[in-house]
């Protein structure tokens, strides 16, 4: 084991007791990252598996010390979580008794400061989460046009001044680091935005490494692969950490818990629907207060989570 491993993931107790882990079961770690929530997941293995995925070869390469110990019931998996379907069906798997995905960039991804993600340190505009793919921010600030440079700082960041910066960026170009960028968005920004409690640059990073990494229709398309490949009883938990996410996980966990869909005038149902997940709670599990005082990164988290009816759907 890596020493001074002291990693402790957001959401750890609930999460493990949202997916109501069996010794013997099959688990999927989504978002690999720095490993905590398949470390304690492996823990309470015996004759189970845990398919631990992530995107980024960093994480995996570390996984090989931080979860040494447990590696004879680990696979670990180079692959993006909406790719459950082929992931699983490369593994021989049919269905999982659990899965977990903990959403968004991890920790050493915004640690490691030549990654780019963070508008704290000066680095090359890249964002990538599998720098194996193409597309890079730095791509994305010299090459979009303003139009699409608005937009995604006003759907992915939710920015206010989404059009000031948009402009800003594309009179600038070409930029290069994340400093770079950061200087331009404060120079687009009036005052009393950079007066702020929250970094001026922090809604207009996530927006563009939301648009690098595809992450919203990477959810969206993991729900839908996700809840078909849970064995019966089988538990769904899903951590977000910003309302976009959270507002996708919501609206298709919900979904797939619906029932009947006839209109309300029809005196018996003739659709036949029966829903796939009974919800196990209504509203998002948050972090205690201790756990935010711990970690600050816990703050905005969210954790829903659903079962797989035992029954089948008509």
């Amino acid at each position: 084991m890596e020493k001074n491993f002291t990693h402790r993931p957001v959401l750890l107790e609930e999460s493990l007791q949202a997916l109501r882990l069996r010794p013997d079961g099959i688990y999927l770690d989504g978002t690999l990252g720095r490993g905590g929530h398949s470390r304690e997941i492996a823990q309470q293995l015996t004759t189970g598996r845990l398919i631990c995925v992530d995107r980024d070869q960093a994480a995996l390469e570390a996984a090989q010390t931080r979860l040494a110990p447990w590696m004879e019931r680990i696979t670990l998996v180079h692959s993006n979580f909406d790719q459950i379907a082929s992931i699983l069906d490369e593994l021989g798997l049919e269905g999982v008794d659990g899965m977990l995905f903990d959403l968004g960039v991890s920790s050493p991804q915004l640690d490691d400061e030549t990654r780019g993600f963070s508008y704290m340190s000066d680095a090359p505009l890249d964002m990538r989460m599998d720098q194996s793919e193409g597309l890079t921010a730095a791509q994305v600030v010299n090459t979009w046009s303003q139009e699409e440079l608005r937009r995604i700082l006003t759907q992915y960041g939710e920015e206010r001044w989404a059009s000031q910066i948009a402009a800003a960026i594309v009179w600038a170009r070409p930029l290069e680091t994340t400093l770079e960028l950061v200087d331009v968005i404060k120079g687009a920004m009036p005052a009393r935005a950079l007066r702020e409690k929250q970094h001026p640059a922090k809604r207009s990073f996530q927006a563009i490494r939301i648009a690098v990494n595809d992450e919203l229709a990477c959810v969206e398309r993991m729900l839908q692969a996700a809840v078909p490949r849970l064995n019966r009883g089988g538990r769904l938990a899903v951590i977000t950490f910003h309302s976009l996410e959270d507002r996708i996980v919501k609206t298709q966990l919900a979904q797939f818990a619906q029932g009947c869909i006839c209109p309300p005038d029809f005196p018996v149902c003739v659709c036949g629907r029966t829903p796939d997940v009974t919800l196990l709670s209504r509203k998002p599990i948050l972090p205690t207060r201790q756990e935010i005082e711990e970690n600050p990164r816990a703050r905005s988290a969210k954790l829903r989570a659903a079962e797989k009816r035992k029954e089948p759907r008509l």
